[in-house]
């Protein structure tokens, strides 16, 4: 729609991996032409047989497929079943297509395997096509025959990503990873609502994991949350990941329980819950000094425990002290004159600082005083806020009044426009709308809204 020289320049481009846009697939009709464009002669005849099937023959201006390096089953499934709604029809569809697929791709970088019927690992051309596989995401209610294959062929995936849809076991997944070689990044994602669990879904999965430490940078485990299972396993190999970048595990407490000190130090992303403050500032104080995010998601059980007052200070201070380059933040604070200092001293350190999320530890005290108190964080913001910060969320009831946001609100217009984030609804009421509105139309505030209790954590 440019020219000849755009054109070609970028269809290339968008057929590298044209299953991962945002768009509905089961509506790209576009796409499904161009697919069945390919389909053999003697295919299409047989297709057309079926009153149920539609297939449009046209001449195709580049050979589309052949820029391919990718593979969505899940994609490729929904533009096929815009042409038939009879099982065996896309069944027999998808096949042909994931056929004439390998036979056009020289070498597939990218495959979504989540919804994948066919086992293509054993089509011709399939071991040429797939050892180059980098990037592997799938489900493990996929039958284990199916990771059987592909690790009989791939063994440099770097990036693996799974859905966990089934608390059985899948072997096959476990001997898929054992056959890398070059595992940097594993994310496992708990998806099932099984309730009778016959063996530990996690330790041989961790046991193999364990054997990758050396090349291991991330580890995502987001774990569904089950506080009569100890995660036993998990805590010893926990140690073991010294090499990581990212570690990011929800609905895990098993990390309290690691006798043995976590030491990261080229870790850069930490997020995580259930931890307490002692163990998170153990592993900030031993990261090295590359720690970027540290995102941690704090339960109502943290406010009272004995020493949570003195812990949350000292976790503040190991932040200020051991990472230079943070750029998003949460942190527990109380209205004390102690988290308020020490809060100004971290704004000091952190000129990487681009979002903040300030959680208030529960305390009893009266409106005026939290007013007051309200007022000071702003004033501390105001002063010594880097100017890279661009979002600032608040958790629990902070107040502050009209008139200490609008000086607030004042004294950032020299600043790049601020998004506020907050989980107390009062600032819904008409007063602070009409505030809000006035300095957003005037570019101090980019976006200020009131979230539920979860949506307020990164």
């Amino acid at each position: 729609m440019v020219n000849k020289l755009w054109c070609e320049t970028a269809i290339p481009i968008l057929w590298r991996n044209p299953w991962n846009y945002d768009i509905n697939y089961h509506k790209k009709s576009s796409l499904y032409d161009i697919i069945v464009s390919y389909l053999p002669d003697d295919f299409t005849k047989y297709l057309e047989k079926s009153q149920e099937i539609k297939i449009s023959h046209q001449q195709l201006s580049f050979d589309y497929l052949s820029y391919c390096n990718s593979v969505s089953s899940n994609a490729i499934y929904k533009i096929l079943s815009a042409g038939t709604s009879l099982g065996y029809n896309k069944f027999i569809l998808q096949e042909e297509f994931y056929n004439i697929l390998i036979g056009k791709c020289l070498k597939f970088k990218y495959l979504d395997m989540e919804t994948i019927k066919h086992q293509i690992f054993y089509f011709s051309l399939a071991r040429s096509r797939l050892e180059s596989l980098c990037e592997l995401r799938c489900d493990s209610s996929i039958e284990s025959s199916y990771f059987y294959g592909l690790a009989r062929i791939s063994s440099n995936i770097q990036r693996l990503i799974v859905i966990n849809k089934d608390m059985d076991v899948n072997h096959g997944i476990v001997k898929l990873i054992d056959y890398q070689n070059n595992l940097r990044y594993f994310e496992w994602k708990d998806n099932s609502n099984d309730v009778y669990i016959a063996e530990d879904p996690y330790e041989e999965l961790l046991h193999t994991l364990e054997r990758k430490v050396n090349t291991l940078s991330h580890l995502i485990m987001s774990i569904r949350f089950d506080d009569d299972y100890q995660h036993l396993y998990l805590q010893e190999v926990l140690p073991k990941f010294t090499k990581l970048k990212t570690l990011v595990i929800n609905n895990i407490l098993g990390y309290n329980d690691v006798n043995s000190e976590l030491v990261y130090g080229d870790l850069e992303v930490f997020k995580t819950n259930y931890i307490s403050l002692q163990k998170a500032s153990s592993i900030i104080k031993n990261s090295g000094g590359h720690l970027k995010d540290i995102l941690l998601k704090y339960d109502y059980y943290d406010y009272y425990y004995e020493n949570y007052f003195d812990d949350s200070l000292i976790f503040i201070k190991k932040v200020y002290e051991n990472c230079p380059l943070v750029e998003r933040l949460s942190i527990l604070v109380s209205y004390s004159d102690q988290h308020l200092l020490e809060l100004e001293n971290l704004l000091k350190s952190s000129k990487n600082l681009k979002s903040l999320l300030v959680i208030l530890g529960v305390e009893r005290t009266s409106y005026e005083q939290m007013l007051e108190k309200g007022d000071a964080l702003l004033k501390i913001l105001l002063k010594y806020a880097p100017t890279n910060l661009r979002e600032i969320r608040f958790f629990d009831s902070y107040k502050f009044s009209l008139e200490n946001l609008e000086k607030f609100f004042g004294g950032w217009k020299r600043r790049p426009a601020l998004t506020i984030i907050t989980s107390d609804p009062i600032y819904r009421m008409e007063g602070y709308s009409r505030l809000v509105s006035k300095y957003k139309n005037l570019g101090v505030i980019k976006e200020f809204r009131c979230d539920s209790d979860n949506a307020i954590y990164f």
